[in-house]
């Protein structure tokens, strides 16, 4: 069961990354924070907003030791012709076809086949620290994504609505 403060589960994806399939695991990235984030299919309507939004804004995520990680249940060569498609990104997506990272991080809609939106913040450690899923048809806001991403890197209390750069609780 997903829960914060539990290890995120780790897994071994194929994905397409620079022009290159590889492999790409969670362990690979021990030592960052990272933002997993798995959205339903590839050539959809919401989800190349988020996809590309997400490539926009990348190095504000380089800045805070952080990496972007995009899944879904597309294979890695659909993956491939929708990069190509979009104009290319600044971070991986990462094809679950047999849909055992959806299943472990408790988003994938069996009856579907695919994955709700979601997203998940972990520390260096491989811990959970945030994570927000919702329906697939609104995409979610990236600098919100941030705003949490960098309250977290504070380890100190923030008020509602806080944003980087202003005071804590502590």
């Amino acid at each position: 069961m997903v829960k914060i403060g539990a290890l995120a589960p780790d897994f071994k994806l194929e994905g397409y990354y620079n022009d290159k399939i590889k492999d790409f695991s969670l362990k690979d990235y021990k030592g960052k924070w990272i933002v997993l984030f798995f959205y339903p299919l590839d050539f959809t309507f919401v989800c190349p907003t988020e996809v590309t939004e997400f490539s926009k804004r990348y190095s504000e995520f380089k800045k805070v030791n952080a990496e972007v990680l995009g899944v879904s249940v597309d294979s890695v060569y659909s993956h491939k012709d929708w990069v190509e498609k979009i104009g290319g990104l600044k971070y991986p997506l990462l094809s679950d076809f047999k849909k055992e990272a959806s299943r472990n991080y408790e988003v994938l809609v069996e009856e579907k086949g695919f994955a709700l939106r979601a997203t998940f913040i972990i520390d260096p450690d491989g811990v959970f620290k945030y994570f927000v899923m919702s329906d697939v048809s609104v995409g979610r806001s990236v600098s919100e994504i941030l705003r949490i991403l960098n309250a977290l890197q504070t380890g100190k209390l923030c008020p509602v609505e806080w944003k980087p750069g202003e005071k804590t609780l502590n």
